[in-house]
């Protein structure tokens, strides 16, 4: 029997599409209405649409963006986000490089999916053979290329419902960034802040610029919520004036990282420099996302964009140069990123390899490993394998999937996937709420948009290297099961066409997410 609120969903879900696409070009100056805590979902991205341009959307396109619970959750998150007077800092623009600026706090809305750790659906799972004769067709496609691999979890009960090749291990390309976030988030956790700082060592007038592994840290006027430069020179010439000092010496410290900062993939667009210190991500436009060309020195640029700031206000500096900051310098002022949940989000939302790195050396300095790339792969082994998941056969070389000396499994990523939606694991929240949006937002925001069936349905981070093609994420069917799945292809000695199997998969999410499968 079909429950009330999934007839109404049924019946609504047309409106539901007419409305995503009237919104949808306002996407790229909304993100979401609040900054997620771990003990709660972010509120979804189209009722913060609908909250954004005076819409009103039925509870049918809450349900289609994901889960909704009945056990408080939401209500407790509309009221903290109204404490907050709409702050928030997640990136989920329309496009990569969008605004982060964001709405009011967005409505409550019906109750339309039980709660994860209550009675999850009258309705049951999908049948998996009537699973299997949907997606095996679709999986055989030869447009994938010689190898393939998937799984698809009730995300409720965690019980595999589908199954091709699921332990075999292949090159994830950017679905790895959901491991990261999974570790990120278990250690050092979802609250945790990286702070820049300044520091001032006595009798010598010298002032470090101290990184702390911010990625997000901006020299724009604007800081949308991201720790500032420029509020950092503030408040770094405030306190050397009031010390009588107007002339220092100016150094920067990168020691908190070790290792080569260079990624094994060379020099390359997608990624800068992995060092403690970075302004804008070493970027040399006005992009905040995708590729771009970086500063050869990451640290030494941010330096001397601080320095020009600090001659703004009245504080002249030497040419700066390297050092390290001594256990007797005094604190002159420091900015703190916002908290790692929120870079999760972003990060996985725009598929950001900057981010990645940071968060896999962070869950190195958490867990006692070097904060290094050898370090961070063994530090993300160990977070994940606390948490019990399938690391059989898997290899982390990397936090970003840029590297493809990565090895993951179907089986892995869909467990991660389903650790995140576990009312036991609210902290892994994130890694839900930060996949990007069919047809909305990320690096799905140009996918699925004429196909009314997954738009605002699926919700997936994305993979793509030369001959790799990967897609993990979550659907809720036309039943109302939220279910996770990861598809992974691939075929080096002859690599497909990219396009025609991005196509293919986005065609094999959609299956999922209107098949009812009984």
């Amino acid at each position: 029997m079909v429950v009330p609120e999934l007839r109404a969903w049924r019946a609504a879900r047309p409106h539901v599409v007419r409305v995503a696409r009237t919104v949808k070009p306002h996407l790229a100056r909304v993100t979401q209405a609040v900054r997620p805590r771990p003990v709660q979902f972010t509120t979804p991205q189209l009722t913060a649409v609908a909250a954004t341009v005076g819409l009103a959307l039925a509870a049918g396109a809450v349900a289609a963006a994901g889960p909704w619970d009945s056990t408080g959750q939401r209500t407790a998150e509309r009221d903290w986000a109204a404490s907050r007077e709409g702050e928030g800092v997640a990136d989920h623009g329309h496009t990569s490089a969008t605004s982060r600026k964001s709405p009011q706090p967005a409505p409550s809305a019906a109750s339309v999916l039980a709660g994860l750790g209550g009675s999850t659906s009258t309705v049951p799972a999908p049948a998996e053979k009537a699973l299997a004769d949907v997606l095996d067709p679709l999986l055989d496609n030869a447009v994938l290329g010689a190898t393939r691999s998937a799984v698809v979890v009730d995300v409720a009960t965690g019980k595999r419902l589908y199954s091709k090749n699921a332990d075999e291990v292949q090159i994830p390309a950017s679905t790895t960034k959901i491991a990261t976030a999974v570790a990120a988030l278990t250690a050092p956790g979802p609250d945790h802040r990286l702070q820049t700082r300044t520091v001032l060592e006595p009798d010598t007038k010298e002032v470090v610029l101290v990184g702390g592994g911010d990625p997000t840290l901006t020299a724009r006027k604007d800081a949308e919520g991201w720790a500032s430069l420029r509020t950092l020179a503030d408040e770094t010439a405030t306190a050397l004036k009031a010390r009588h000092l107007d002339q220092v010496t100016l150094s920067y410290d990168t020691s908190l990282y070790a290792g080569p900062a260079l990624h094994p993939i060379g020099v390359n667009e997608n990624i800068a420099q992995v060092t403690a210190l970075m302004v804008d991500e070493a970027r040399v436009d006005d992009s905040t996302s995708g590729t771009a060309g970086r500063a050869l020195d990451p640290a030494a640029d941010a330096t001397r964009k601080f320095a020009d700031l600090l001659h703004d206000k009245g504080i002249k500096t030497t040419s700066p140069g390297p050092s390290k900051a001594t256990s007797r310098s005094q604190a002159l002022a420091s900015v703190s990123s916002p908290p790692l949940s929120a870079l999760v989000e972003r990060m996985l939302t725009n598929s950001d390899n900057d981010i990645a790195e940071a968060l896999a050396r962070q869950v190195a300095l958490a867990s006692d490993e070097q904060p290094s790339f050898e370090g961070d792969a063994k530090a993300i082994r160990a977070q994940l394998k606390k948490l019990g998941l399938p690391l059989s056969g898997a290899d982390f070389a990397d936090g970003s999937g840029l590297n493809r000396a990565d090895r993951l499994s179907a089986d892995l990523l869909t467990a991660l996937l389903a650790k995140a939606g576990d009312p036991a694991h609210p902290e892994l929240r994130t890694v839900l709420t930060g996949l990007p949006i069919a047809g909305f937002t990320g690096t799905l925001s140009t996918r699925y948009t004429d196909d009314p069936t997954a738009t605002g349905v699926v919700r997936a981070k994305t993979g793509t290297l030369t001959g790799v093609n990967t897609l993990a994420g979550t659907v809720v069917d036309t039943d109302g099961r939220l279910l996770a799945f990861a598809f992974l292809t691939s075929d080096e000695a002859h690599p497909p066409n990219a396009l025609e199997a991005r196509a293919a998969l986005d065609h094999t999410a959609t299956a999922l997410a209107a098949c009812g499968c009984r």
